[in-house]
C-alpha cells in the first residue's frame, strides 16, 4: 500500500500538469514517502499521456478516462483504483514552493499525529503572492447567487453575507477546524475517503468538494486548515470571468455552477437554509 496518491484531473492543462509533478516530485525527494501520482485525463487529446512517458516514464499512472467525466468522477477513476494511507487531491496548477519545504511530508506529518482528522488543506497563495481564500463556511441556499451576482458591492446586507462565507474573520495563518477547503488541494484520510464513498458524482463540477468536506464532517470527522503549509495555485475561476446575470446567459461553466449548486441544496437543504 503506497503512503500517498496524489490524484490529478487533466483537462487540456498538459503543461502545467508537467510542471506541477516536477515540483512534486522535488517536494518528496529524500522524504521516504512512499508516493504514486496519478494522472487522469478527461478526453484533452493534449498529448499528455506521451509527454508523462517521455519525461516520468512509469513512476506517473496515466488514466484514460475515454471522455470528459468531471472533476469528482474523475477522481474516483484514480482514487479506487490504488489503496492508500491517503489520498492528495491535486490540481494541475499547484506549484510546490520552493520556498516551503517538504509540503507534502508536512500535511503527511500533520493526519499522523491527528488521527480523528479526516481532511487537512493548506493554505492557498495565488501568482501575485495575495492569499487565496480557500476555506469558506458552509453556504446557505441564496450566498453563492448573491456573490455571482455581485451584490455584496451593492448593498451593506450582501456584503456581511458574502464575508461571513468567505471567513473574512478567520486567521487564515492559524491550524484550526473549517466548514470545507476548495478541491484544489485537499489531502484525505484513505480509510475514510473509503468509507464516504468518495466524490459523489451526481456533480459534474463545482460543489462536489463543499459536498465531500461536509460529508466527512457528518460522518464525524473534522476537515482542517494548516495556515503554516502554503502551496501556490493558478485559480483562473473560469466560472466567473463574465460577471453578473450575463453570464447565466454566456458562459456554460455558470449554468455548471448552478447546477451543482442546485444539486447541493436538494441533498443538505435542512442544514442549507
Amino acid at each position: 500500500m503506497f503512503d500517498i496518491i496524489t490524484v490529478t484531473v487533466n483537462y487540456k492543462m498538459r503543461d502545467k500538469i508537467l510542471a506541477m509533478l516536477r515540483l512534486l516530485f522535488r517536494d518528496v525527494q529524500g522524504t521516504n514517502l512512499k508516493v504514486q501520482p496519478v494522472v487522469v485525463d478527461n478526453a484533452s487529446r493534449d498529448g499528455l499521456k506521451e509527454a508523462l512517458t517521455q519525461e516520468f516514464g512509469d513512476r506517473v499512472v496515466f488514466i484514460d478516462a475515454g471522455r470528459n467525466v468531471g472533476f469528482g468522477r474523475g477522481n474516483n477513476l484514480g482514487l479506487k483504483q490504488f489503496e492508500a494511507k491517503y489520498y492528495f487531491i491535486a490540481n494541475p496548477d499547484l506549484v510546490f514552493l520552493e520556498n516551503q519545504p517538504r509540503t507534502t511530508l508536512r500535511l503527511y506529518q500533520f493526519m499522523e499525529a491527528h488521527p480523528k482528522v479526516g481532511i487537512v488543506a493548506p493554505r492557498l497563495m495565488l501568482p501575485n503572492g495575495e492569499m487565496q481564500p480557500s476555506c469558506m463556511r458552509f453556504p446557505r441556499f441564496l450566498d453563492q447567487p448573491i456573490y455571482r451576482l455581485g451584490l455584496h458591492k451593492k448593498y451593506d446586507w450582501a456584503r456581511r453575507r458574502v464575508e461571513h462565507l468567505h471567513m473574512k474573520d478567520f486567521d487564515h495563518t492559524k491550524t484550526q477546524p473549517i466548514d470545507w477547503a476548495t478541491g484544489a488541494a485537499l489531502f484525505c484520510r484513505g480509510s475514510v475517503f473509503k468509507d464516504v464513498g468518495f466524490f459523489d458524482e451526481r456533480y459534474f463540477m463545482y460543489l462536489e468538494d463543499t459536498d465531500l468536506c461536509r460529508t466527512f464532517w457528518s460522518r464525524g470527522w473534522p476537515v482542517y486548515y494548516k495556515g503554516d503549509v502554503i502551496i501556490q495555485h493558478g485559480h483562473e475561476r473560469a466560472s466567473a470571468k463574465v460577471p453578473g446575470l450575463k453570464s447565466v446567459l454566456l458562459n456554460p461553466l455558470t449554468r455548471i455552477h448552478i447546477k451543482s449548486l442546485m444539486k447541493y441544496a436538494w441533498k443538505w437543504w435542512r442544514q442549507s437554509y
